[in-house]
């Protein structure tokens, strides 16, 4: 887990630095104080969070990313260590989104157009020994079908790193299910495990998430579990287990842009871009599916999708 962190975070360094040559747009700066940008551990941001650079820098901004681990950043967006975020996922960080919020320290910039979509995916070939699929009710039956020497006779779930949170521990508990959570050091060695099974045909249960190329390049199934209902992460007297929160699907929901309070007042320009700022699930899907599979840089493909759209994030800035 260590010297995965120490390689992502020589990645988010490389990346900055990357895109920082590569930028032809930036113009004399509004400010030499530069605008604070957190940057996280997965492809998908890479992309958001270079985007959203390459643009302030248009704009006339200076820009600095700052690594910053995604579940633990709020005490850094909240004293000013850290002035942007532009990919909060309502699914793994709503509730410590809001509570910010609600602190006024931090403010909510809006919606960026996706929509999180994440869960527990099998291939579509594991149905053939485990029928009962996809409902959840059917993984105890076949948990020895996941299960590896270091799980004995509990069945095995690869799960993204710790960090992102999403209560799966407690799901795992909540539902009853005969499985041990093994977490990825990395998204990479994530989807590296899970496209190996796949071409090998081999049993994996695991999580997917959207926007992603994954889901889009491999065929498979997401597990059925209870419908997500606020209630059920609140009141344990909710759902199948009435004894037990969490005892049912993940939410599903915007995934938003937040600031430091201060940073509408001390940069309205730049808050007013971020807050224009729209993309969608199935360009930055493509996107993820161009550095992951097709081994482009991250800041080629922000650099070409500047180029391509380029009519359409010119009306993001202020007139």
């Amino acid at each position: 887990m260590r010297m995965r962190g120490i390689a992502y975070a020589l990645a988010g360094l490389a990346f900055a630095c990357g895109l920082a040559a590569t930028n032809v747009y930036a113009e004399q700066p509004k400010s030499n104080e530069p605008i604070k940008l957190a940057v996280h551990d997965w492809t998908g941001n890479f992309i958001t969070t270079g985007i959203a650079k390459a643009i302030l820098e248009k704009a006339g901004y200076k820009v600095q990313l700052i690594q910053a681990e995604y579940m633990g950043m709020w005490p850094g967006l909240e004293s000013g260590d850290i002035d942007l975020a532009v990919e909060v996922w309502a699914t793994s960080a709503g509730d410590l989104m809001n509570a910010s919020v609600a602190t006024g320290k931090t403010v909510n910039l809006g919606e960026s157009g996706l929509l999180g979509f994440d869960r527990w995916w099998y291939p579509k070939y594991v149905e053939e020994k485990c029928p009962g699929l996809p409902s959840y009710k059917a993984l105890n039956d076949c948990a020895k079908l996941f299960a590896t020497p270091l799980t004995g006779s509990k069945g095995r779930i690869l799960l993204m790193p710790s960090a992102w949170g999403g209560f799966d521990d407690e799901r795992i508990e909540a539902l009853g299910l005969n499985f041990e959570i093994v977490r990825a050091g990395s998204e990479a060695s994530l989807y590296a495990e899970v496209k190996a099974a796949v071409e090998r045909k081999q049993p994996i249960l695991t999580w997917l998430y959207e926007p992603h190329w994954a889901p889009l390049r491999f065929e498979g199934n997401w597990v059925q579990m209870p419908k997500y209902e606020e209630a059920c992460y609140k009141d344990p007297a909710w759902g199948v287990n009435p004894n037990k929160a969490y005892d049912c699907d993940k939410p599903s929901g915007p995934i938003w842009k937040v600031a430091w309070s201060g940073m509408p007042k001390k940069w309205p320009d730049a808050a007013s871009i971020i807050s224009a700022m729209k993309l969608d699930n199935a360009e930055l899907g493509r996107m993820i599916g161009a550095i992951d599979i097709d081994g482009k840089k991250p800041e080629d493909v922000v650099a070409q999708w500047l180029s391509d759209n380029k009519d359409r994030w010119q009306t993001w800035l202020p007139k």
